[in-house]
């Protein structure tokens, strides 16, 4: 028996009222993530990539049709619950890093287990396992200005990987990296995968990145135009 997808999208269109106008960003998109999967989606800049990364990520709601995170929908739940449910099961890490500039790297990675009432003996615990675990120990009483652009995102990784999600959404995460670093942040992410068979999604322009993955979407217009399985080496050949 299948289990159930960790995040599922049924139908689901999102319409912003531009003044007089209507723009739909997405127009009846269905989408099943499930738990294991590395998922890469891609499209061009104003495909609707942002948009179906904030209903997959449950940070947006849809203006018509469903999302179910670990088969609730969201619109039936309160702030707070989809709030404590989103903080466990997914993290989040964004191509801008969103590290909070005062504080130092240990303070940053332990920011999400606040929200989900952590001791901070275990706050703090836990923030230093994952700072040793990604090359961070040195860095972690300095804070974000002084550090590099591929030790910031290490931060932004940990502080994703903190409270031990099931999914972590990756948006354009090498976006403001060169390639060797942006290199070391993929494996970094292949690594959760495979060795803890933890779900990734990655939203990305760069077939490159999505050469890491398993499953590809392609976004287009606000609609899915491909939605395979495809392996890595494959697209490597093409």
């Amino acid at each position: 028996m299948t289990s159930e997808p960790v995040i599922k999208l049924e139908n689901v269109w999102k319409i912003y009222q531009l003044g007089k106008v209507e723009l739909a960003a997405l127009r009846g998109v269905s989408l099943d993530i499930n738990r294991g999967d590395f998922v890469t989606i891609m499209g061009p800049s104003g495909s609707g990539k942002s948009t179906l990364l904030n209903m997959i990520g449950s940070l947006d709601f849809p203006s018509k049709g469903k999302v179910f995170l670990k088969g609730k929908d969201i619109s039936l739940m309160s702030e707070n619950q989809l709030s404590q449910l989103r903080g466990k099961t997914i993290g989040f890490v964004f191509q801008e890093f969103n590290l909070l500039p005062n504080l130092d790297v240990l303070e940053n990675i332990t920011l999400p287990m606040v929200f989900q009432g952590l001791s901070l003996e275990k706050r703090k615990a836990r923030a230093e396992e994952l700072a040793l675990s990604l090359g961070l120990k040195e860095r972690i009483l300095h804070q974000p200005a002084e550090l590099s652009g591929g030790e910031r995102q290490r931060v932004a990784i940990a502080r994703a990987f903190a409270n031990n999600p099931e999914v972590v959404i990756a948006d354009e995460p090498t976006g403001n990296l060169d390639s060797i670093t942006g290199k070391k942040v993929m494996e970094i992410l292949t690594d959760f995968h495979k060795k803890e068979g933890k779900t990734v999604v990655v939203v990305t322009h760069d077939p490159n990145i999505a050469g890491y993955s398993e499953k590809i979407v392609n976004i287009k217009d606000g609609q899915i135009t491909v939605n395979h399985q495809q392996a890595a080496e494959v697209l490597w050949r093409h």
